[in-house]
């Protein structure tokens, strides 16, 4: 391969907050398909992966381009499964089956649907021009310092900055604390030099890449609101949606 750069997009069954979300209808399309889009879309992803447990899913992400060379097994797709098992298993799956690993795999969940193929080609052009690093993340700015929250010890408030000794620092303005970031779904990039060395997924250089905050889809609220935000921004989407209603 050039780039040796490929997509992955997990995507299990069972979804039980939002029945069916990965395959639920969202402004005329699967839910999957948005991120099948901007995979293929991207000028930088070679080949799209679906990984799944689930043959309905396999055979509608086939529909809108991707690739479902393999089903998940189950243990590594229940509620509590960590990612690392979804990309050992196409790892092991790489190496059996194609006897190469690609470097490069770009995770792209489907509860965030509304991401830029341009957007995740920079992700990729990032970790590409820097050799040290071990992965990337993408991050946006929190509202709030984490020392300006809380957790509850019984019936008391506990601050989460014991160490920081200004009286009640909770209470100071936000700008006297340093911004703090917060992993998002927009797109991750997995080296898996960095597995394959250390056993992890991203390391301990982990690249921040900046983004807006595009939210999550978890609840049927939040699927609601951002299939709200596609049609009002139908435009800025168009590409996207022209692409999918070509695959149909």
């Amino acid at each position: 391969m050039a780039n040796d750069v490929v997509s992955i997009i997990p995507a299990r069954s069972g979804s039980k907050r939002v029945p069916n979300k990965n395959i639920k209808m969202f402004n005329g399309y699967p839910l999957i398909a948005y991120s099948i889009a901007a995979s293929k879309m991207s000028e930088s992803i070679e080949r799209t992966i679906v990984s799944t447990d689930d043959v309905t899913i396999a055979e509608i992400s086939r529909r809108f381009g991707a690739e479902v060379p393999f089903l998940r097994p189950k243990e590594h797709s229940t509620d509590s499964s960590p990612d690392i098992g979804f990309f050992s298993h196409a790892f092991q799956w790489f190496e059996s089956n194609e006897g190469h690993v690609p470097e490069y795999f770009v995770h792209l969940r489907t509860v965030a649907p509304l991401r830029s193929p341009g957007v995740v080609d920079q992700s990729v052009q990032m970790v590409m021009d820097n050799s040290e690093a071990t992965g990337l993340r993408s991050v946006h700015e929190f509202p709030q310092p984490v020392c300006k929250m809380f957790a509850i010890d019984g019936l008391y408030l506990e601050g989460l900055c014991p160490d920081d000794d200004r009286p009640e620092y909770y209470n100071l303005p936000g700008q006297m604390f340093e911004p703090v970031y917060c992993p998002s779904s927009y797109v991750d990039v997995v080296r898996y030099s960095t597995f394959r060395d250390t056993g992890l997924l991203h390391g301990d250089k982990i690249l921040a890449f900046i983004t807006r905050d595009i939210g999550d889809i978890d609840t049927i609220e939040q699927f609601e609101s951002t299939e709200f935000e596609c049609k009002m921004n139908e435009e800025q989407y168009q590409q996207m949606l022209e692409y999918l209603e070509e695959s149909k």
